[in-house]
């Protein structure tokens, strides 16, 4: 990985979920999550349904669960589905890798480039094909065989279609993350691959056109 693409992504998460966690308090600027994960630190980064957030505070539960609050901006509720929440609503939550640890998915930042909608589900053994929409400036970062992030899970775009692409989701990831509750119209955050993101701004900044080989002398 190259040095300005490594800074680039200094918090980085896998895209492979952790834990289910339920939403137990929510405010205009703050959200609290019930959670099983343990090694949680004031300060420490979570993606929550694919949002990097900041742990402000975490209280310890009888039931050996903890309570763990984020500060959420404005910005934040209008540009992901964090707005929809309610209490009870399951979430996916993610630690930030640690360095040195596995690589399991794929290169996620936690910072969302659009919001789209579950268009269809089939079922396809014990698996299942979801077909999601996605804003339309985000098509050229999709890529068959492509990596890409819905609400924090790693998945691979099996199909590509205009302004939409499908995945195949294996049970085991049906029964880890909330793929496996979402239905039809529900809402997802988008996170298109960062390398994809990073080939294509390189490729846009050496293109080669008329103008610049005029410029390098190869016409008058």
């Amino acid at each position: 990985m190259t040095a300005d693409l490594s800074a680039a992504i200094s918090v980085m998460f896998t895209g492979i979920i952790e834990d289910l966690g339920t939403v137990k308090k929510i405010s205009k600027t703050q959200i609290t999550v019930e959670t099983k994960l343990d090694d949680i630190k004031i300060g420490d980064s979570v993606s929550v349904n694919g949002v990097c957030l900041t742990v402000i505070n975490r209280s310890l539960l009888v039931t050996r669960y903890s309570l763990v609050t984020f500060d959420i901006s404005e910005e934040t509720f209008k540009k992901t589905n964090l707005g929809k929440l309610k209490i009870g609503i399951i979430v996916n939550l993610e630690r930030a890798l640690k360095s040195g640890g596995r690589l399991g998915g794929h290169f996620v930042t936690g910072h969302i480039d659009g919001v789209g909608k579950i268009l269809r589900i089939s079922l396809f053994h014990n698996s299942r094909i979801v077909k999601f929409s996605n804003p339309e400036n985000l098509t050229k970062y999709i890529t068959e065989k492509g990596s890409v992030a819905m609400d924090g899970i790693s998945l691979t775009i099996a199909e590509k279609k205009v302004n939409s692409f499908s995945a195949a989701i294996i049970p085991h990831t049906l029964k880890n993350t909330t793929l496996g509750i979402k239905k039809v119209g529900d809402t997802v955050n988008i996170e298109t691959d960062i390398l994809a993101k990073y080939v294509l701004q390189q490729k846009e900044k050496n293109k080669i056109t008329f103008e610049t080989l005029k410029k390098a002398g190869f016409y008058d």
